[in-house]
C-alpha cells in the first residue's frame, strides 16, 4: 500500500512530465491551493500541459477537479473566496485572470458541466452569443456601430461549421428549451469550438486550450464516440484539451495522458500506455472497483406484473414517444435503453405527468390518470429525472429540505401532529438525512449545507436520497449515475439493488448506458424511434443490444 502513495513525494518540478517535450508547455500550473471557509479542497498541485496533448482528468467526486478548472478558468466563485495559492502560467508566462473573460481572451474555453444556455433562443444563436456577426449599413457608417444589425446568414453560417465539427445532427435553427439534454450539451460544445475561426478582431485569440468538464455524461455512447473523435482532430490542429470524464474507457480511447485527483492531491500522472481502465479506477478511491454483474437473489419471472403501459404517446421535445407498450413484473429491475433523442427518457417523464401524453397506464391493476403529476405519487410512484438541476432539486435549499421535502407533502412523513394542526418533525428529517447521507457517501460539509454547493454526483445522490424518503412501490430513475464517478457509481447501483430486493420496490431505469444496465436490470427494453424495438433478458450478449439500436426494424415478441 506504501509504494503506491510515492508520488505524494515526487518532485513538483518534474512530476508528471511523462512526454519527452523540450519547449514551453502551453499550461503549467505550480503549486496550486484552494481553500473554501477553511475547508481544504486542493493541496500543491503541479502539471504541464503541451500544444495539441489531450490530458485525461479523472477522480472521484469532490475530488477537486472541477475547482481546479475553475481556477484555471478565472470563475468568479473562485475570487469571492479568497482566491487561490500557487501560479498559473501561459506560455511560461505568469496570468491572474480576473474573470472568465480574461480567460477567453487568452484563447482558453471550457465546457461547464452545468448547461448555461438561453432557453428561448436557438441553437445558433447561443453558439455565437455576445459574438454575433454583424453587418454594416448606411446609417451605421454615419452615426455609428450601435445601428449595425446581427448578419443572420453569417451566424447560421458559423454555427453550421462549429457543428460540422461534432459531426451531429444538430438543427442550428431548434430552440433550446425544445432540445433533449444531449443535444444541449452538443450545442455547448459547438459554441467553444465556434471560437477557433472567431476573428472580429476584438482581442480574443483563437482557441488553443478547451477544458471538457463530463461532455459526455448526458450522451449515449455512439454520441460520445461522435465527440472523441471530434477531439481527436482538434488535437491533431494544435489545440491542447483538458477531458474530465467518469467514463474511463474513453479516457482511455483519447488521451495521451491521464492525471488522477484524489481529496485534492495529484495521486497519479502517468501516459496512457502507462494505465488501464482497473488502474486508474483503483487510483481514483484507492480500492478495487468491480463493474460486473451480479446475479440476482431474486426471481420475478413467475410473478404478476405490477405495471402496464399501452399504446404511450408522449410529447416531449427531443424524445418522442410514438408508440410504446411493456409490461413490469413486481419486484423486477426493469432497464430502458437506447441513443439519445430515440424517445427513452419521454417514458417515465410521461408517465409521471411532466409532460403531455396519451395512451393507458395501469399500475396494479388500475389505470392511472395521465397528465397529472400528483396522480402517480398518490398511487405510489415516484421519480428521479435526468434533470436534476431543473427538475429534481431545490437547490437553494439545505440537504434536509431536499431530502423531505417530496415526503412530507406527498406522504405526510416527518410530521408532527397535534390535533388538525402538523409540525415539522426536525429531528426525524435530520435522523433521515444522516442515514442516506452515509448509506449513499454523500460528501458535504452537513446536512444543512445548500444542495447548490454540493458537486453534481453528490447533487445526482442527493435526488436518490429524495426518492428512497418516499418509500415508493415503483420507482423511475431516469440516467441515475450521470456525472457520477466510476466508485460512486457502483455504489448507487448497489443502492438500488438493495432497495430493491431489501424492500422489493420495483425499479424502472433508463440509461444511455448499455454495460450500466446490464450489470443490474432483469430485461432491458430498446427503444428505437419512439418505440420499443424489443425487450431481451439482460445476460444477452452486448451485440444483441447494440443491434436493436441501430435497426429500424421491430422484432417479435417472442423473447419477452
Amino acid at each position: 500500500m506504501g509504494r503506491r502513495r510515492l508520488p505524494l513525494i515526487v518532485n513538483p518540478n518534474t512530476f508528471g512530465q511523462t512526454m519527452e517535450k523540450t519547449e514551453i508547455p502551453l499550461l503549467e500550473m505550480k503549486g496550486i491551493s484552494k481553500d473554501f471557509f477553511g475547508n481544504q479542497v486542493l493541496n500543491d498541485i503541479n502539471f504541464t500541459l503541451h500544444k495539441g496533448e489531450i490530458l485525461g482528468l479523472v477522480g472521484e467526486n469532490g475530488a477537486g477537479k472541477s475547482t481546479l478548472m475553475k481556477i484555471l478558468f478565472g470563475m468568479e466563485d473562485i475570487i469571492q473566496t479568497g482566491g487561490y495559492g500557487g501560479d498559473v502560467l501561459i506560455d511560461g508566462k505568469k496570468v491572474n485572470f480576473k474573470s472568465s473573460e480574461d480567460a477567453l481572451h487568452a484563447g482558453i474555453g471550457m465546457v461547464h458541466q452545468e448547461f448555461s444556455l438561453l432557453p428561448d433562443f436557438t441553437v445558433a444563436e447561443n453558439i455565437l452569443l455576445n459574438r454575433e456577426p454583424e453587418k454594416y449599413s448606411v446609417m451605421s457608417e454615419l452615426f455609428g456601430k450601435r445601428l449595425n444589425t446581427v448578419d443572420r446568414a453569417e451566424m447560421q453560417r458559423r454555427a453550421i461549421k462549429a457543428i460540422s465539427k461534432l459531426g451531429v445532427d444538430l438543427d442550428e435553427n431548434k430552440v433550446i428549451k425544445n432540445l433533449p439534454v444531449g443535444y444541449k450539451q452538443f450545442t455547448e460544445i459547438a459554441r467553444e469550438l465556434s471560437k477557433e475561426d472567431d476573428n472580429r478582431g476584438n482581442g480574443t485569440s483563437s482557441i488553443r486550450l478547451l477544458v471538457l468538464d463530463e461532455p459526455t455524461a448526458v450522451l449515449s455512447e455512439k454520441e460520445a464516440e461522435t465527440l472523441l473523435r471530434a477531439m481527436k482532430a482538434l488535437s491533431k490542429e494544435g489545440i491542447a484539451i483538458i477531458f474530465i470524464s467518469h467514463r474511463l474507457q474513453e479516457i482511455k480511447d483519447v488521451c495521451d495522458s491521464i492525471m488522477v485527483m484524489r481529496d485534492g492531491l495529484i495521486i497519479k500522472k502517468v501516459s496512457n500506455a502507462e494505465a488501464n481502465v482497473t488502474d486508474i479506477a483503483s487510483w481514483m478511491v484507492g480500492r478495487s472497483v468491480s463493474t460486473s454483474r451480479v446475479e440476482r437473489n431474486v426471481d420475478v419471472r413467475t410473478e404478476e406484473d405490477i405495471l402496464k403501459v399501452e399504446n404511450l404517446k408522449v410529447i416531449m421535445p427531443g424524445e418522442m414517444v410514438r408508440n410504446v407498450s411493456f409490461a413490469v413484473k413486481k419486484g423486477e429491475i426493469f432497464g430502458i435503453g437506447g441513443l439519445a433523442g430515440q424517445g427513452k427518457i419521454g417514458i417515465p417523464n410521461g408517465i409521471m405527468g411532466l409532460y403531455q401524453a396519451a395512451g393507458k397506464v395501469i399500475f396494479e391493476g388500475k389505470e392511472v390518470k395521465l397528465n397529472s403529476p400528483r396522480v402517480p405519487l398518490d398511487e405510489g410512484m415516484a421519480f428521479v429525472s435526468e434533470d436534476r438541476r431543473g427538475v429534481g432539486l431545490l437547490l437553494g435549499e439545505s440537504l434536509e429540505w431536499n431530502v423531505a421535502f417530496s415526503a412530507m407533502q406527498i406522504k405526510d412523513k416527518f410530521l408532527k401532529k397535534i390535533g388538525p394542526i402538523k409540525f415539522r418533525d426536525q429531528a426525524a428529517i435530520e435522523k433521515v438525512t444522516e442515514e442516506y447521507v452515509k448509506l449513499l457517501e454523500i460528501k458535504c460539509t452537513s446536512t444543512k449545507q445548500k444542495a447548490k454547493e454540493l458537486s453534481g454526483g453528490n447533487q445526482q445522490k442527493i435526488c436518490l436520497a429524495k426518492a428512497f424518503a418516499l418509500t415508493p412501490k415503483l420507482l423511475f430513475v431516469s440516467e441515475p449515475t450521470r456525472g457520477i464517478d466510476v466508485g460512486a457509481k457502483a455504489l448507487v447501483l448497489s443502492a438500488l439493488r438493495r432497495y430493491n430486493e431489501e424492500h422489493g420496490v420495483t425499479i424502472v431505469m433508463v440509461s444511455s448506458e448499455l454495460e450500466e444496465l446490464r450489470s443490474i436490470c432483469d430485461r432491458i427494453a430498446i427503444v428505437q424511434d419512439g418505440m420499443v424495438a424489443d425487450i431481451l433478458d439482460a445476460k444477452r450478449p452486448s451485440s444483441d443490444f447494440g443491434m436493436l439500436m441501430v435497426s429500424s426494424v421491430k422484432k417479435e415478441e417472442g423473447s419477452r
